[in-house]
């Protein structure tokens, strides 16, 4: 039998939380990176993780000490295994993990989405591999990940990187890097998706 206080506990870390909790959980984390001279990002683990397989002996972009960057790492894998325990086991009581907005919604099922409470919203039919190779499949998904994959490093880094890291150490090319993601988003939400999608 499980304790009660676990119960509770769980109920406690299950909720919502506001951002007043998460904004400065992740001002604190920043604080103690950029004290130890640290730069978060996600996207930097793939130039480890390929530096750490020997890409260096084909490229000199691959040559450098990765065992330095092992803690990003453990950040990324964290982050990974974090959400799959939120996702398993800590769903709130309602049973929906996104609290989703219903203008939202009406949004998502405007643009052709199926939103059903506590899943991601999808595209009917879209996840499977005949739609990859349909004309739709290699705009989004082939094309749109090298434009992901190729502007996360011409930025030098990627959302992460830049919108908490680069940010938080007042850089100023990571606020014209996060202004010109969010444009990006704009731009293909409201004028592309349309098309690709009519």
């Amino acid at each position: 039998m499980v304790p009660q206080f676990l119960l509770d506990l769980k109920d406690w870390i299950s909720q919502p939380w506001p951002w007043y909790v998460g904004g400065p959980m992740i001002a604190i984390i920043m604080f103690i990176l950029l004290w130890f001279g640290r730069e978060f990002g996600i996207s930097a683990n793939f130039r480890v993780m390929c530096a750490a397989d020997g890409a260096g002996e084909f490229a000199d972009f691959f040559k450098f000490d990765w065992s330095s960057q092992g803690w990003n790492l453990l950040v990324a894998l964290g982050a990974m295994f974090g959400g799959y325990l939120a996702s398993h086991y800590f769903i709130p009581n309602d049973g929906d993990m996104a609290h989703v907005s219903a203008a939202t919604v009406a949004s998502l099922q405007n643009l052709g989405m199926d939103y059903q409470v506590g899943h991601v919203p999808l595209v009917p039919e879209f996840y499977s591999w005949e739609a990859l190779f349909s004309l739709q499949g290699i705009l989004v998904i082939v094309v749109g990940g090298f434009l992901v994959g190729f502007g996360a490093r011409y930025a030098g880094g990627c959302t992460s990187g830049h919108a908490i890291s680069g940010i938080s150490a007042l850089q100023l090319p990571s606020m014209v890097a996060v202004v010109g993601f969010f444009m990006g988003g704009l731009v293909m939400i409201h004028f592309l998706y349309p098309l690709i999608f009519k």
